[in-house]
C-alpha cells in the first residue's frame, strides 16, 4: 500500500506506565469525573490536551454514572496499553485535511487479527468514538482506526491565524500543517470550524473517509507489526461500527465498498437518509426548530424532562406561536390552539408522540437550531466569514464577555470542542432581530433554505441528495440498533426506512429497536430523565459481539425481535433484567 499517497507524516506515541490507549490513564473512575486539569492552563502539553479529549468524548457518548450499568452490566475500561498513529490525511480532490488515528494494543493478537474502524459521532473530533469502538475493540485485542470525517474541534482563529496541529496544541497558519487551515479570511471573521467551513462537503464523503480509514489502519498495522505483514481485508477480520452521525458513515461506507474491506458493519442510531422515503437530517431538524418552540405550549410536554429547561417558558412558547402565526405558518387564533396547530403539524410530518417528547429537550437546550447552522453552512459551502442566515461563530473568552478569545479558552478548544458551537468557549451568534421572538429569523431562513425555491435553495437540496445511502454488497453482514424514544434521529425517518429498502432490494439486516432508549446516553445521568429511560450503548456492544460471533465463527446473525420491552430503567441503578440484552 503506497501510504504516503494519501496520508501525510505519521506521529506515533506509546501510551503505558499510568497512560493507556483507552482511558489515558484516568481509568473508569477519572473518566466520570471532573475535567482534568492543565498545568499551565493557556499552553497544555499534548499528552494533557490528548487525555481530556479522550475524557470529553467518553463523557459525551455514555452515562458512566453510578446508576448507569457501564463497567459492571455491560463494558469495561482496563488499562490497555499501546501505540497511536496519526496524520492528516486527504481525499482526491478535497481542499482541506481531517484527522486519522490507529490504536494498536500491545496485545493485539496477531493471529485472530481483528481492526474495528470507526467515524466520530456528531461532529466530534478524533476520539468522538471511542466509547463505542474504542471500548469495545481494545479490550479484546482489536486494533481500532478512527477518522474524524471531516469533522472536529481543530478551531481557526481568524483574529490571530492560528488552529490546531497534529499534536492537538495550537500554532499559527503557515508554522505547521494545521488540522483546518482556511486561506483568506478577513481578520473579523471569527471562529473558523472544519465541519461547517471547508468547503468540502464533507457529508457527501463519509462512507469514503470510514474506508479510507480502515485502509490507514491496515497500513499501521504493517508498520507496528513488520514481521507479519501484510494486513489486508484477506487476513485480517475487519468491522466498521459508529453511533449517531457516525452509524450513518459506517452504513455510507458499506454502500461505497466495492472492495469488499468490510466483513460487518454495525451502526448505533444512524443519521442515514435514502432518496425517496424517509427524511433528511436537515429537513426535519429545521421543522423541529420552528415549531417545537410552539408545540411546548401543549399539555401534551406537561411534566417532561428537559422539556421546559433554560431560557424557555410560557412567555416564549406564546410569542413562538403568536410570531408562526404573524408569518403565516399558523391559522389558530388563541394561543393553546396554536400550540396544538403546532403539534399536528409534526405529528403529520411523521413524528411520534414518545419521540416528541424527547425531541423537546433538544429545543430547550437549541440544539435544533445550533447544528442545523452548520449543516446549511457546509451544504453551501461558505466560509466563516459568509455563513448562511447571518450567522458566525466568535469566541467567548474566560471573562465571560465577547470579544477576540484568549489563550486558554482556545487552548481547550481541540479536546472540548463539539464541532459545532456554541460550547467550550465559542458562540454562535447572529440570525436574530431585537423582537420578543430573537432567535426566529434565523430559524426561518434555514428551515427556506430547505422548503423554498431559487438558487440557495435547490444548492442545498442537491448537497442533501448527495449524502443518500448506496446499497451494500448483498454478502455484508449489517446490524442496525435504534432506540424507540431518539428524539434527534428518529427512527422513523431514517433507520426504518433504511432497513426497508435493504430488505425491498433482497438484502437481510439485523434491526434492533430498542424500547424506551433515546438518543443521549450521557443524559441518563440526569435524575427523572434517566428514569424514563433505557440505555443504548450496551445494545451496541451487544451487536458487536454478535457480529464477532458471525464473521469469525460462523454463528448465525441473531434476529431482529430479540429485544424484550421490560420498561425504562426505573429511579435505581439499571439491572441485568431490566436491560435484557439480546442473545443468541
Amino acid at each position: 500500500m503506497q501510504v504516503n499517497d494519501t496520508f501525510g507524516d505519521v506521529r506515533v506515541t506509546t501510551h503505558c506506565d499510568g497512560d493507556d490507549l483507552l482511558s489515558a490513564g484516568l481509568g473508569l473512575r477519572g473518566l466520570a469525573g471532573t475535567a482534568t486539569r492543565f498545568a499551565h492552563p493557556a499552553s497544555p502539553t499534548p499528552a494533557e490536551l490528548r487525555q481530556r479529549a479522550i475524557q470529553s468524548s467518553w463523557k459525551g457518548i455514555a452515562d458512566l454514572g453510578p446508576l448507569g450499568g457501564f463497567g459492571t452490566l455491560y463494558g469495561s475500561v482496563p488499562n490497555v496499553p499501546g501505540r497511536e498513529f496519526t496524520t492528516f490525511a486527504s481525499l482526491p480532490g478535497a481542499r482541506a485535511p481531517h484527522r486519522v488515528l490507529a490504536q494498536v494494543p500491545d496485545d493485539f493478537d496477531r493471529k485472530k487479527r481483528c481492526l474495528v474502524v470507526t467515524a466520530s459521532s456528531g461532529s466530534r473530533g478524533i476520539y468522538g468514538s471511542i466509547a463505542l469502538a474504542g471500548g469495545w475493540g481494545l479490550p479484546r485485542g482489536c486494533a481500532v482506526a478512527y477518522t474524524d470525517k471531516g469533522t472536529g474541534a481543530g478551531y481557526f482563529d481568524s483574529s490571530d491565524e492560528t488552529g490546531v496541529a497534529l499534536d492537538g496544541t495550537r500554532a499559527r497558519a503557515g508554522t505547521v500543517p494545521l488540522e483546518f487551515e482556511p486561506k483568506g479570511l478577513p481578520a473579523d471573521a471569527g471562529i473558523a470550524a472544519k465541519h461547517a467551513h471547508s468547503g468540502d462537503h464533507p457529508e457527501a464523503d463519509w462512507g469514503r473517509h470510514v474506508l479510507q480509514a480502515a485502509r490507514f489502519g491496515l497500513a499501521m498495522l504493517d508498520r507496528a507489526f513488520p514481521d507479519d505483514a501484510p494486513f489486508t481485508a484477506q487476513n485480517t477480520t475487519i468491522i466498521a461500527t459508529g453511533l449517531s452521525n457516525g452509524g450513518g458513515a459506517v452504513l455510507r461506507a458499506a454502500g461505497d465498498d466495492r472492495d469488499g474491506i468490510l466483513h460487518a458493519v454495525v451502526a448505533l442510531e444512524p443519521n442515514i437518509y435514502v432518496r425517496g422515503t424517509g427524511r433528511s437530517f436537515y429537513d426535519y431538524a429545521t421543522e423541529a426548530a420552528l415549531l417545537l418552540p410552539a408545540a411546548l405550549a401543549a399539555r401534551e410536554f406537561d411534566g417532561v424532562p428537559f422539556a421546559r429547561v433554560g431560557a424557555a417558558s410560557p412567555t416564549a412558547w406564546a410569542l413562538r406561536c403568536a410570531s408562526l402565526r404573524a408569518h403565516g405558518r399558523l391559522s389558530a387564533v388563541m394561543p393553546g390552539a396554536q400550540a396544538a396547530e403546532a403539534l399536528d403539524l409534526l405529528r403529520a410530518g411523521g413524528w411520534r408522540n414518545d419521540v416528541l417528547a424527547t425531541a423537546a429537550s433538544s429545543t430547550a437546550l437549541d440544539l435544533w437550531r445550533a447544528v442545523t447552522v452548520a449543516y446549511a453552512s457546509a451544504y453551501l459551502k461558505r466560509d466563516a466569514a459568509h455563513m448562511p442566515c447571518g450567522f458566525s461563530y466568535r469566541a467567548l473568552p474566560a471573562s465571560g464577555l465577547a470579544g477576540p478569545s484568549d489563550a486558554m479558552v482556545r487552548a481547550a478548544w481541540w479536546a472540548d470542542g463539539s464541532g459545532v458551537p456554541p460550547g467550550a468557549g465559542v458562540i454562535l451568534a447572529g440570525g436574530t432581530d431585537l423582537s420578543l421572538d430573537p432567535t426566529l429569523p434565523g430559524v426561518l431562513c434555514l428551515r427556506d433554505l430547505q422548503t423554498g425555491h431559487g438558487g440557495e435553495s435547490e444548492q442545498l437540496r442537491a448537497a442533501v441528495d448527495a449524502t443518500a445511502a448506496d446499497l451494500p454488497r448483498d454478502d455484508l453482514p449489517i446490524l442496525i440498533v435504534h432506540g424507540a424514544q431518539d428524539g434527534l434521529i428518529p427512527v422513523a425517518f431514517s433507520s426504518e426506512p433504511y432497513v426497508k429498502w435493504l430488505r425491498d432490494a433482497g438484502r437481510t439486516p439485523v434491526f434492533w429497536k430498542v424500547p424506551y432508549a433515546q438518543h443521549f446516553d450521557a443524559f441518563l445521568a440526569f435524575p427523572d430523565f434517566g428514569d424514563r429511560h433505557a440505555p443504548l450503548l450496551p445494545f451496541g456492544y451487544a451487536a458487536l459481539d454478535r457480529a464477532w460471533s458471525h464473521v469469525s465463527e460462523g454463528r448465525a446473525l441473531p434476529e431482529d425481535a430479540a429485544v424484550r420491552d421490560t420498561g425504562p430503567r426505573g429511579a435505581g441503578p439499571l439491572t441485568a433484567e431490566t436491560l435484557a440484552l439480546p442473545h443468541n
